[in-house]
């Protein structure tokens, strides 16, 4: 199944996303669940969030997944997200 991870980044932690930038994308690329991803803009043109599509086999496994992200371990994260998503056009 396909899950939608939606993160929404803490007020003024900008630095801890750059800090975790490269792991957070090695983990994602590492994965094998990865289907695409990338950050939410801000009004300033600044990253402010994240949206991960994942391809997982339940929802468990999705909680993991975001658990897991180094984005998350580093406490970037103010409000996740997960859904089960349905592509239909794309």
């Amino acid at each position: 199944m396909l899950c939608a991870l939606i993160a929404t980044d803490k007020p003024g932690h900008l630095q801890t996303r750059l800090d975790n930038r490269d792991a957070h994308l090695a983990y994602a690329k590492d994965s094998g669940k990865l289907v695409m991803a990338g950050p939410f803009i801000d009004e300033n043109g600044g990253m402010s969030g994240t949206l991960l599509v994942i391809e997982v086999e339940t929802m468990q496994e999705a909680y993991d997944f975001a658990d897991n992200d180094p984005y998350a371990k580093a406490g970037l994260f103010e409000k996740v997200r997960i859904e089960q998503w349905k592509k239909v056009i794309g």
